[in-house]
């Protein structure tokens, strides 16, 4: 700094005391997603085989934080060829969990909800394409062997009787 700047400056902060305080650098914030509730999820992140429950390879799929830890991005692939992602992510403001899932079947589902005792739950409501009033609750449940099961159930009678339409056992590649 030039002595004329040098001295420019020493002047208004003599004239001007709460200039210089003003000027300090503000306190670190923690970080956006730091909470625990922000981490509530991140028993699924990581590189997993997914079989149904009687050991049938089901697909594969890929969790990761993205976003400053923010939010979890899937990649799922099934056996069958079909591949799809979602972005998961805790909703402070809101107080749940909000996930949007797109596949390459032209497929979008929105689902809302949080950890419900053992497991996270997310669900949604919707009209199916003949009109009827449809309802999806989808769980993730951490196993005591370190695998996750999810099982995703379908009702088209307002809750009265439940389809599942996967149950999948996840076990985390090394």
């Amino acid at each position: 700094m030039s002595p004329r700047i040098a001295l420019f400056v020493g002047v208004l902060a003599a004239c001007f005391p709460g200039l210089a305080a003003s000027q300090a650098t503000p306190p670190a914030q923690p970080p956006a997603c730091a909470g625990p509730e922000h981490r509530q999820f991140d028993f699924w992140v990581g590189t997993w085989d997914v079989a149904t429950p009687a050991g049938k390879p089901a697909g594969s799929n890929r969790i990761e934080r993205v976003l400053d830890g923010c939010v979890l991005l899937e990649h799922w692939t099934g056996q069958g060829g079909g591949s799809g992602k979602s972005f998961s992510m805790y909703v402070a403001a809101e107080k749940q969990w909000s996930q949007t899932w797109v596949d390459s079947s032209g497929n979008r589902i929105v689902l809302t909800g949080g950890w419900k005792g053992d497991r996270m739950v997310l669900a949604n409501a919707w009209k199916g394409r003949d009109g009827k009033d449809m309802a999806s609750d989808l769980t993730w449940t951490p196993l005591p062997d370190g695998r996750v099961r999810q099982v995703w159930r379908q009702s088209s009678d307002g809750g009265a009787t439940w389809t599942t339409t996967f149950d999948g056992l996840y076990t985390k590649r090394p």
